[in-house]
């Protein structure tokens, strides 16, 4: 019998677009199967060699502040059937945690992030690819209030970061990756409509699988 191989389906789009409860959605829809969730934003590059002066500057929606090579290496031992240690990132210091999270393959593995369809070699391990395509002023108020209530920042400083950094780096890096996805979702996790469609899909996709490891 051939090993068994996990669906792995993109989740990306805008910071604030509805990632996230695209993802949760998806979960749900899916309790009977295993689910791992890898997010892209665990895999920032490692800063500890870089002072704090130049950290409180990194460009967190630029491509090159992640670390895509090792997110490839885990995707690939997933795919695999292989476990991993998922970094963990700190945003009070902007550099990689030393605490890492051990996690086993799942059925179902989504990544979700707002560049994971700016790598071809990301896009390769991939089954099924996902934007969530979600207005600028959604996506801005979304992001205001997650920073606000997690990371304690003022509302001031949002707003100067999304429009000298946010802003740019999403009509640069983030939006010209819409042409990748085979599924474009509008506003996030409360278009149902769409969500069951793309859940009938993996779930299409899963018994072929099964059918075929049988």
């Amino acid at each position: 019998m051939e090993k068994k191989q996990p669906i792995i389906i993109g989740v990306a789009g805008g910071s604030g677009s509805g990632k996230t409860s695209v993802t949760h959605a998806i979960q749900q829809r899916f309790q009977d199967q295993s689910v791992l969730v890898i997010e892209q934003d665990y895999y920032y590059k490692d800063q500890s060699d870089i002072p704090m002066e130049e950290r409180l500057q990194t460009n967190y929606d630029h491509p090159f502040a992640f670390d895509q090579d090792l997110l490839i290496d885990h995707v690939q031992a997933l795919k695999n059937q292989q476990s991993i240690k998922k970094p963990v990132y700190d945003y009070t210091l902007h550099t990689r945690s030393e605490e890492v999270i051990h996690e086993e393959p799942k059925d179902v593995i989504i990544i979700e992030g707002i560049l994971i369809l700016d790598d071809p070699r990301l896009m390769e391990l991939m089954d099924i690819k996902v934007f969530v395509d979600t207005d600028a002023d959604l996506r801005i108020i979304r992001r205001m209030l997650r920073d606000i209530k997690e990371r304690e920042r003022t509302m001031d400083s949002v707003i100067n970061q999304y429009i000298q950094m946010v802003r740019p780096a999403h009509l640069q890096f983030i939006e010209p990756t819409k042409r990748y996805a085979d599924v474009i979702i509008p506003e996030g996790g409360q278009n149902t409509v769409a969500i069951d469609l793309l859940a009938t899909k993996i779930q299409s996709i899963l018994s072929k699988t099964e059918n075929k490891n049988y």
